[in-house]
């Protein structure tokens, strides 16, 4: 299922193309809500179907110029890990 981005609010670069700012969740279109359960018109979140979550990332998303901050809530629903180990196991046990 595709994953797009909503957000608190946007912002318009000088080509006319429409990017999430402040605040921004994963989201399912066809679906009122969030994946951390934030219902979209109660929350009043706009909706970014064009851009997908990987794409709002502050590390290596290209549309993530006015991103303030990432939900940790849909991060983590996403499969990000708050304690991603810097080792991998070579050898691992039976």
């Amino acid at each position: 299922m595709r994953t797009c981005v909503a957000a608190t609010s946007s912002w318009t670069d000088p080509d006319g193309f429409r990017s999430p700012a402040g605040e921004v969740h994963a989201w399912h279109p066809g679906t009122n809500q969030t994946l951390c359960g934030l219902s979209l018109h109660r929350s009043q979140l706009r909706r970014f179907s064009h851009i997908e979550w990987p794409d709002v990332q502050p590390a290596t998303g290209r549309d993530a110029d006015r991103v303030a901050e990432v939900c940790r809530r849909c991060a983590a629903a996403m499969g990000e890990r708050r304690d991603s180990k810097p080792w991998t196991r070579t050898n691992p046990r039976p």
